[in-house]
């Protein structure tokens, strides 16, 4: 299973000034944005750890995600959250020659934890031994920074400035978030009971 971005968040859509302030930093300098690009690496940090951690896309960007098997015959769990759309599904043999599945045979079953892809017939189409699906999507609350649930930006403020506040200090377990980032995503955890199968 791997899934891949194959779009960014442009530097623009960052919320830098907002940030600043969160930060308490100056302004009005003539240098004032001399810390633009550092600050944007401990948004970009802040985004991915709460991506990671809750499986939510924050903004918006097109995903493929391949797989070797589907997780049942009539739908597949998709990885993220929330999907708007599904580009495309298609089939890679083993000997690596694509197939694009036809729109007509799948539709997108829209969930805040678990959308999935689902057959519109009997079953999804079968994957070949050796062979994968291969679903591109666009998925994430939108394109701009307004886009995103006020509890799920305070979050990655607050830890932006927890990694910026923090930048030399090596000592600190690995993994671990603040408490109060933690509280804020715990609407959005997915809780899986059964892995891949629920």
């Amino acid at each position: 299973m791997e899934l891949v971005d194959l779009t960014t968040t442009p530097a623009e859509a960052l919320p830098l000034d907002a940030f600043k302030a969160h930060l308490r930093l100056g302004s009005g300098f003539a240098d004032a944005s001399l810390q633009d690009e550092v600050l944007g690496g401990y948004l970009r940090a802040a985004l991915a750890a709460i991506e990671a951690r809750t499986g939510k896309i924050l903004f918006e960007r097109v995903l493929q995600w391949r797989r070797t098997r589907w997780a049942a015959y009539g739908h597949q769990p998709l990885p993220a959250a929330p999907v708007t759309a599904i580009a495309s599904v298609a089939l890679r043999g083993a000997d690596g020659v694509v197939s694009e599945v036809a729109e007509e045979l799948y539709g997108l079953e829209r969930d805040t934890h678990r959308p999935r892809l689902f057959a519109l017939g009997r079953s999804l189409p079968a994957i070949a031994e050796g062979g994968e699906g291969v679903v591109t999507f666009t998925a994430g609350f939108g394109p701009s920074w307004d886009d995103i649930p006020a509890d799920l930006q305070q979050a990655v403020q607050l830890l932006g400035a927890y990694y910026y506040e923090h930048r030399d200090d090596l000592s600190g377990p690995d993994g671990v978030m603040p408490f109060g980032v933690v509280s804020l995503l715990e609407p959005y955890r997915n809780i899986r009971v059964l892995g891949a199968r629920a």
